[in-house]
């Protein structure tokens, strides 16, 4: 794979997750399978990617003031724990089944968005 698409494809993510909050795996995650990662390697190089993209984000939302720490910090506490079961939970997941899985969690969250007030 091409260096300068990933550090496009990157940019993008960090776009995307910095402005929505969404998480870069949304935009990531899709790329990578459709580049033909199997869904375990898209999703661990995913996180990778959101990590940095996370830290560069928390110091841009830090310095305007834009976090709750408290409820950031427990809402990560319990995300370690959840990350743990949930990254053992793929791997019993063929990539057909994880593909159809993630596709409805995204017309799901769009629904939602779509029809909030």
């Amino acid at each position: 794979m091409n260096p300068w698409v990933l550090l496009a494809l990157g940019l993008a993510a960090g776009i995307a997750a910095s402005f929505s909050g969404l998480g870069g795996g949304f935009v990531v995650v899709p790329l990578l399978v459709l580049l033909g990662f199997t869904p375990q390697r898209a999703v661990g190089t995913s996180f990778l990617a959101i990590l940095i993209i996370s830290l560069s984000a928390l110091l841009a939302h830090g310095r305007m003031e834009n976090i709750d720490y408290r409820t950031g910090a427990l809402l990560g506490f319990g995300g370690l724990i959840g990350a743990q079961i949930g990254a053992r939970f793929l791997e019993h997941f063929s990539g057909p089944a994880f593909n159809k899985i993630f596709a409805v969690v995204l017309v799901g969250v769009a629904i939602r968005m779509f029809f909030q007030k």
